[in-house]
């Protein structure tokens, strides 16, 4: 692991353009349930048959009771070791880009800057009927609802979790971003086996565009032979690793 780590560590210059994409894998050690896992069944609802718009039509009670026991379970969670490395690299690097798949707002509570939420944010809501006197979305980090399911407080229909439900298009400003983002030295992937799309295309495009990439997941994943390095264990122990190595190399002048 030492060499994985040093090789990683050596393409991290102080003046690289790194851009950093993250799964559910990276908020594991935070207790935040991932998506797919066993953890990830509430009531018996798969998160497929609640996290679509034709869930919601049919019961935006049950659809909200989920979302408010999801919000009450992260609100518990605190930022792990893993954001917390990312947070400060997005300090130290000039140009750095963080994308998420997650929802959980932890990469932000930790003090990361530019963030894309590729899915959005479970702690932004937004009115159903996208009424003309509310925003698109805002920020309610109520827990728990005094009322489900909630009301706009615009025109007092329905409002739905501010995030991108199965069937629905990424916001095309954040993808756009997402995309420009692979121009850079380092494309790194944490947490996520990057195989869903569009996420898995921001990694082949990083690779043809010239960038290192590396991964670092618990196991394997389809995109650990694409990439040019793979690193196996918990995101929050192997980026301390390497954040470790990047401390000493910058002691040393090495860099």
């Amino acid at each position: 692991m030492n060499k994985d780590v040093d090789l990683l560590a050596k393409h991290l210059t102080p003046n690289a353009r790194v851009t950093v994409l993250t799964g559910a894998g990276v908020s594991a050690a935070s207790g935040v349930p991932t998506f797919r896992g066993a953890d990830g069944l509430w009531k018996q609802h798969r998160p497929e048959q609640l996290a679509t718009p034709e869930a919601f039509a049919r019961d935006p009670r049950l659809v909200w009771e989920w979302y408010d026991w999801r919000r009450q379970r992260i609100a518990a969670c605190r930022p792990n070791g893993a954001h917390e490395v990312l947070a400060s690299w997005s300090e130290r690097y000039t140009n750095f880009t963080l994308i998420t798949q997650n929802v959980d707002g932890l990469h932000e509570r930790a003090g990361t800057h530019h963030v894309l939420r590729m899915h959005g944010s479970i702690w932004e809501v937004a009115c159903w009927t996208r009424c003309a006197a509310s925003p698109l979305r805002w920020q309610d980090e109520t827990v728990p609802l005094p009322v489900i399911p909630p009301r706009c407080s615009y025109c007092d229909g329905l409002i739905r979790p501010g995030v991108v439900w199965f069937g629905e298009a990424i916001d095309p400003g954040i993808l756009t971003r997402c995309h420009e983002a692979t121009r850079c030295d380092v494309f790194l992937t944490v947490g996520t086996s990057a195989v869903v799309y569009p996420a898995a295309s921001l990694v082949q495009e990083a690779l043809m565009r010239g960038a290192f990439t590396a991964e670092i997941n618990l196991e394997a994943t389809p995109a650990s032979s694409l990439v040019d390095h793979a690193l196996h264990g918990p995101a929050e122990i192997i980026l301390a690793e390497v954040d470790e190595r990047l401390g000493l190399l910058r002691g040393s002048g090495s860099r």
